[in-house]
């Protein structure tokens, strides 16, 4: 920090639904940080804490100290993603960071180390002349469309260039499918780093897109009859350096253990996707014919299964989950896919058969059970979350009964709310 001329610091984590909080401090306060002596109120973050016992401390972690360079460099000004604890010094058990190492520790004493490779999808759209969203798209462009068509490709790579400087490293970036829409994709690496780097990227995005005098978001589905925003999380287990999912002994070079870690996966999908996709807005992206996801199966060729598994084998063979979205918290949406991965390990849970034709035109056709498809709205997702006990152990008492009664609220806000498609339907009808 002396040699680089760092005055501020950001100290950030985030609340249980992957909201980032942030307090700032100078240099000279991090020896207190450090020691656990920074409180704040838990009773005014989301989910975190009552009144009655509302202090909390944050702790950062140095491993994840960054420069934020589109900060003033006379002052600069750093980041570091923070545990939180108890005035006690015990971790808080509400503290999404520490359910995934909850996670990460279950995966190591069974000799695992789980690497995460997400893709970041996100819209832009322009600004109003005080710095607000538009509902106008930034441009018209396709699928691996060019400048001048993409007309966001100016920012995405200043995007890039910044997360690199913050020590993130990207694999590929292009225009996605819808207008507007834009994809950044990162390498690999363990789950705790990629969550850390997640959270890094939606807030590089945002504060990159401002200076461009454009808005991003990470809503799942701003347009009807457009694709939408996915976060694919491409997954593989490591142990002593070698990815285990590959053998190139067996059909498809798929490993047992891969197979069990889909079938684990495919298990708990219908519980877990109140956290793998959180909002309302979430389910409308699951529909047929945009290569999202609505039947619980598996697949080696196509895209309309939850899973997918990409061609590369070797070192890159991996399960790609390709249900959820942007707005889940990482924390929590990575935790709960571990445990009920290495759930399928531990009960031996043998997938079905890879499903390689369209399931579109299966679900067009009314041809398939309630209990293969994935949930069709919030409130059956929470339903499912609370049925599915390994959810709830993964995530603790605490979150799994803090996040169940917040999306209930939000579900009930909706359900009563008169929306404008109502009134054009029926309002010159009946």
């Amino acid at each position: 920090m002396e040699n680089q001329g760092i005055e501020f610091i950001s100290l950030q984590f985030t609340d249980i639904f992957g909201v980032m909080k942030s307090t700032s401090i100078m240099v000279d306060e991090l020896e207190k940080a450090f020691a656990g002596r920074l409180m704040f109120d838990g009773s005014s973050i989301d989910g975190f804490a009552r009144i009655e016992e509302s202090d909390q401390c944050i702790v950062p972690d140095p491993a994840t100290f960054a420069v934020m360079p589109w900060r003033p460099r006379e002052e600069g000004v750093a980041r570091m993603i923070c545990d939180v604890y108890r005035p006690n010094g015990q971790p808080f058990e509400g503290c999404p960071r520490y359910i995934l190492k909850q996670a990460i520790k279950k995966a190591a004493n069974m000799g695992y180390i789980l690497n995460l490779g997400p893709e970041g999808e996100f819209f832009l759209f322009r600004t109003d002349e005080k710095g607000q969203p538009t509902f106008e798209i930034h441009d018209t462009a396709g699928y691996f469309d060019l400048a001048p068509t993409d007309m966001g490709e100016d920012a995405r790579r200043n995007i890039i260039l910044t997360l690199k400087k913050m020590g993130l490293k990207i694999e590929a970036s292009h225009h996605e499918v819808a207008p507007g829409q834009h994809e950044i994709d990162f390498k690999y690496d363990d789950a705790l780093k990629t969550a850390d780097n997640w959270v890094t990227f939606r807030d590089v995005v945002k504060n990159i897109a401002r200076q461009f005098e454009l808005y991003a978001t990470f809503m799942p589905k701003p347009f009807s009859g457009e694709n939408g925003s996915a976060m694919h999380c491409n997954q593989s287990l490591f142990r002593d350096g070698k990815n285990i999912f590959y053998d190139e002994t067996q059909p498809d070079q798929l490993s047992e253990t891969a197979l069990y870690y889909i079938g684990g996966l495919l298990h708990h999908a219908r519980g877990m996707a109140a956290v793998t996709n959180p909002i309302i807005n979430s389910y409308k992206r699951l529909k047929p014919g945009y290569e999202a996801p609505v039947h619980i199966a598996w697949s080696t060729l196509n895209r309309s299964t939850l899973i997918r598994i990409p061609a590369a084998r070797g070192e890159a063979t991996r399960v790609e989950l390709r249900n959820p979205d942007p707005t889940a918290n990482p924390y929590l949406a990575f935790a709960v896919m571990l445990t009920a991965g290495l759930k399928g390990i531990e009960d031996r849970i043998m997938p079905p058969p890879p499903v390689n034709g369209n399931l579109f035109e299966t679900y067009k056709d009314n041809k398939c059970k309630r209990e293969v498809l994935f949930p069709r709205d919030l409130q059956e997702a929470i339903d499912e979350m609370k049925k599915d006990e390994l959810v709830r152990e993964t995530l603790g008492d605490h979150v799994f009964y803090s996040f169940i009664d917040a999306k209930q609220k939000e579900w009930d806000s909706y359900a009563e709310t008169v929306h404008n498609w109502e009134i054009q339907r029926y309002l010159k009808k009946y």
